[in-house]
């Protein structure tokens, strides 16, 4: 069984915990929900369902795992984490009442984690999926707290990845490409957008993902130059652009492939476009190495981009970071002041659209001293079926 190993997660507590301390903070609360599960999952293997889940961190100590009062039986299956507490705060949507069950306060959990010293300053992790009911009773309980927002804290422990982390990523790039082989098998005309993604479905869970690593994209025709979307009853057509992105997660590691093909030729001046994106696209791999600055990256593809002439079909790149979540910090943009690391990595993103279809170009690598480590190749190519 693939798995980060136990002692990996105690160090990730103490170099968190180095990074409070050199904050300035007493502590931080770090918070995940079931979709954005990252920060709570990367410290304890905690990931919540239904309800939403929190760690708490002195500066120095145990740090205590929050949840809501229904999941401490699975939570103390699950969790790296010793210790553990209710609250009623991190219950489901629904505000079920829990008649009954006793649950903690803040106060209650500032008292055990720094055994009994005040608290003054408390760094916010996970900030923009932070619900309200917790920052009100985070206010409530610690009146004289100053509470601040410090996802830098956590955020660079993840943007490095271990060795243990890369083989999770490079097994669900694996499973999301051979998802994508059964599609191109299979994919008819007549066909909706979603059977297509059922079957990459039916592909994941049978080589071994825990769960999908992103919402799963399929659309044809117009509905491609979505920058965003979701897959519908639409139905697969002959000579037009069908957009795949297919993401596997692997013990809690997310991955995506994403290509346009087509059944069919296409017409000429979808293809240009289309060879266009993954010119572009292997124009950015070339571009990355450790060392470099981020913004360099993202200039120069930009300049490759208007040079060639295809800048006005551009709508952002060309990479994100990846790790638990498909989309996860850094992003590199031209504003970024970052130099690429050795074992960082990134979702190269390229999306190209005119004004009745677009097209996605996407793979995942790991920065190198050299350059860039592939995680996903086999697809990167021009499919006509």
């Amino acid at each position: 069984m693939n798995a980060i190993p136990d002692p990996e997660y105690k160090a990730r507590i103490r170099k968190f915990q180095a990074n409070i301390r050199a904050a300035g903070l007493d502590a931080a609360l770090v918070h995940a929900n079931e979709s954005d599960f990252a920060n709570v999952r990367y410290l304890s293997d905690y990931w919540p369902t239904f309800e939403a889940g929190g760690v708490f961190v002195p500066a120095k100590g145990e740090p205590i795992l929050i949840i809501g009062p229904e999941s401490e039986t699975y939570a103390r299956g699950r969790s790296k984490i010793r210790r553990i507490e209710k609250m009623v705060e991190y219950r489901e949507s629904a505000e079920p009442q829990y008649p009954g069950i006793p649950v903690a306060s803040f106060k209650d959990i500032v008292a055990k984690a720094r055994n009994g010293k005040p608290i003054k300053t408390i760094g916010l992790v996970g900030y923009s999926v932070m619900p309200l009911p917790v920052y009100t009773r985070l206010k409530k309980d610690l009146p004289g707290a100053r509470l601040v927002k410090a996802d830098e804290t956590l955020s660079g422990l993840r943007t490095i990845k271990s060795a243990a982390e890369i083989a999770l990523m490079r097994k669900a790039f694996r499973i999301s490409e051979q998802a994508i082989d059964a599609i191109l098998a299979e994919i008819k005309p007549g066909m909706t957008e979603l059977q297509v993604i059922g079957i990459a479905q039916r592909e994941m869970y049978k080589y071994g993902a825990e769960y999908e690593g992103h919402a799963q994209y399929c659309f044809c025709g117009p509905a491609t130059n979505n920058a965003i979307s979701r897959p519908t009853h639409n139905k697969i057509k002959r000579r037009e652009v069908i957009q795949l992105n297919i993401g596997a997660r692997v013990g809690g590691y997310s991955s995506s492939v994403g290509l346009p093909i087509s059944i069919g030729p296409l017409p000429a001046r979808k293809k240009r476009l289309v060879e266009f994106g993954l010119e572009a696209h292997l124009q950015t791999l070339s571009l990355m190495k450790a060392g470099k600055p981020a913004a360099e990256v993202v200039k120069e593809y930009e300049a490759f981009v208007t040079r060639r002439g295809f800048k006005k079909y551009m709508l952002y790149g060309p990479c994100h970071g990846i790790g638990m979540m498909e989309v996860e910090r850094p992003w590199m943009e031209s504003t970024s002041e970052y130099l690429l690391q050795e074992n960082m990595t990134f979702q190269v993103d390229t999306f190209f659209a005119d004004r009745d279809f677009g097209l996605r170009w996407e793979n995942g690598v790991r920065v190198t001293k050299r350059g860039v480590e592939k995680l996903s190749k086999k697809h990167m190519r021009l499919v006509e079926l």
